[in-house]
């Protein structure tokens, strides 16, 4: 079985989108940007309404967007990040579980600033589909 509907859903161009978190655990956020000078905002919504800052950022994973190591960094919980012009690391990976969501707000948005890309992973999915069968992954 492919892990596509079972494992997992994507939204490939997510940057400044509402992703749902109604149906899955969490989601993780795959940014890139080339020189690495990237700041990222985490938002939550009420099925895209009423959108607000979510303060969960707390641990954000860079590496190159080449692939290689992953080097996990810490700060305190904040709705946003910078990666501070690390030309080296340039892609990093946020997590955002659905449990961190404010009551009533099943949502989440991260923004890329210059419109940098944002990939959305969808996962911990509460009902399993094939591909074609997904509900729909954004707000």
């Amino acid at each position: 079985m492919e892990g596509l509907g079972r494992l997992f859903n994507v939204v490939p161009q997510a940057n400044g989108v509402h992703i749902p978190l109604k149906n899955a655990g969490g989601v993780t956020f795959i940014c890139f940007e080339d020189d690495g000078s990237q700041i990222v905002t985490l938002k939550e919504s009420a099925d895209g309404l009423s959108e607000q800052n979510l303060a969960v950022i707390s641990k954000v994973y860079k590496g190159p967007g080449v692939g290689g190591v992953w080097t996990k960094v810490t700060q305190n919980a904040a709705a946003t990040f910078d990666l501070a012009d690390d030309t080296a690391n340039d892609a990093i990976a946020i997590y955002v579980s659905a449990s961190q969501l404010s009551d009533g707000f099943n949502c989440v948005e991260l923004t890329n600033d210059g419109g940098n890309p944002v990939i959305a992973i969808i996962h911990d999915l509460n009902t399993q589909r094939k591909p074609e069968l997904l509900a729909r992954s954004v707000v």
